[in-house]
Order: C-alpha cells, then structure tokens, then sequence
C-alpha cells in the first residue's frame, strides 16, 4: 500500500539562464530519493548543473507510479522552463511564475501554477489539467513554430489573461480563459473549445475550418471571414449548454470553414446595434454585413 509521495523543491537562488526542468516529471522521478537527487544535474543552456545548487528538495513518501507523485516547486521560477513537459500523470505545483512551455506535450496529471506563465503554455497537449491563475503571455495551447497541430486533449484554464494566438491550431481539448484576449484567438483552429469570459481584442478564428469560439464580452473587430447565422439562446456545444443569448457566426468561409463563433448579445449590443443589424430584443436580422 503506497501513499502519496511529496517532492518540494524549495529555491536557494535563481539563474540568468533558464534551467529545464522537462527531465523531472513524475513520470521519470516517482522512485527517486533525496540521495538520486543530489547526484542529479539539471541542464542550463550547453551544460549542466547540480539541481541542489538552486533547489533544496525533500522527499516524503512512496510511490509505485508517477500518479502517486505531487511535486511542490517553490520560489521564482521565471527562468525555470519545461516544467511538466511530457508528463502523464501525477500533480505539479507551482507556486510562483514560470518560464516558457509549461505543461507543454503533457498527456495526463495535472499542473496548477500560482503566477503568471511565459509563452506556450499547454503547447501540443493531448490530456491532462493545466490551471494557471495569473496570465499567460502568447500561444497558450498552440503548436510550436513549424507545426500544425496544436492542443488536441485536455483542458487549460487561464484566470487571468491570455496573449496572442491562444488555441491556435486547436485540434481539440478545451481552453478557458477568464480574463481578457488579444488577437487571433483560435487561429487554425480545427476542433475543440476556446471560451473566454472577457474581452477580445480582435480577429478571432482566423483561418478556422471547425471547432467553437465562445466570446462573452466584447470583441473589438471581426474578421470579413465570419457570416451571421442569427440569434440563439443557450447554445449546447458538445454536450454542454452556455446559458444567454449569444450572436452566432460562421467561419471562416475563406477556407471553406465550418466553425461556430459566438459573441454575448448584450456584451456587443452597443456595437451590433450601431449597425442596425439586430432590434431592441435581439430578434430581428436584418441585412448584414460584417464588421
């Protein structure tokens, strides 16, 4: 009968180049002990480092997999990058900011980051639970450069806000994002769900064949891509429904799209109404045209 097994990295000091933590996943150090850790040197750049040079680590418990695994990582982790990446199982904490591509191709388990996250965020996951409560700067759930297949499982959510291209090349998985967005949410997008409970920026979808873009506050600017379909009340997207009065659109029509955009009726009332395209209740659509 094993418990669960606990590995805290308390931070001794910070380095000007970013140590990468991909190595230390639950995956890879369930079985270790404070001794393994001690001969453990942890990549900086071209070489390599004594991991107990920058962290003091404690060990308590056992564990026969890596879902028996929690690791605490404290202090400031702003160039301490990688964390998580690849992992399938066990729980990560992170409290403090984090450096680029946390939870990046995780499979399962979860990371729950008490800070801010750099870019990359959830790159080209395919399960697992990533929860960040500050921001996350750009290509939150994305491909990395020169892919086309971005996060395709699992799900991400930002308390904060997210930067540019969050989703992009989405081809499953969900992301929420509670605070605000920039610029092409969802670009590439091919499946999946991205809801952001604030505001956008503009140009969400682009280039988006399928999937669903759920927008709850107001977005700046729409891309000439997207059609209006009508007004819908308490849409369900795969088996869940978004309680409110959402203005849908189709898109992106360029590529032959067949994505679902939703914006917040009365979020966008101002801006929509401006253009004569909806009445008082929302009910009438009249000739449009897009924004």
């Amino acid at each position: 009968m094993f418990n669960l097994k606990t590995i805290t990295f308390d931070q001794l000091k910070t380095s000007s180049i970013a140590l990468e933590f991909d190595e230390l996943i639950p995956d890879e150090i369930y079985a270790w002990s404070e001794e393994d850790f001690a001969k453990y040197e942890v990549p900086i750049g071209n070489s390599r480092f004594p991991i107990t040079d920058f962290f003091d680590i404690t060990v308590e418990g056992d564990a026969e997999g890596p879902n028996d695994v929690k690791m605490i990582l404290n202090g400031d982790l702003n160039r301490v990058k990688y964390i998580g990446c690849k992992m399938s199982g066990g729980e990560i904490v992170c409290n403090g900011n984090v450096d680029l591509h946390v939870g990046a191709e995780m499979s399962g388990g979860s990371i729950y980051v008490h800070g801010n996250a750099a870019a990359h965020a959830g790159r080209e996951m395919s399960g697992g639970y990533l929860e960040i409560d500050g921001d996350t700067k750009e290509f939150t759930g994305a491909s990395y450069i020169g892919e086309w297949r971005g996060m395709t499982g699992g799900k991400i959510v930002v308390k904060g806000n997210a930067g540019k291209q969050c989703g992009e090349c989405l081809t499953g998985g969900r992301i929420h994002v509670l605070g605000n967005c920039d610029i092409l949410a969802g670009i590439h997008m091919t499946k999946g769900i991205i809801e952001i409970d604030g505001d956008v920026n503009r140009w969400p979808g682009g280039q988006m064949k399928n999937g669903n873009i759920v927008i709850h506050g107001f977005l700046g600017r729409l891309l000439e891509g997207f059609v209006l379909e009508g007004v819908v009340d308490d849409p369900e997207i795969d088996g869940e429904v978004f309680k409110g009065k959402y203005i849908q659109y189709k898109g992106d029509i360029g590529l032959n799209g067949k994505g679902a955009l939703y914006l917040d009726a009365e979020a966008n009332r101002e801006k929509l109404a401006h253009y004569n395209e909806i009445d008082d209740e929302y009910t009438s659509i009249r000739e449009y045209r897009n924004l």
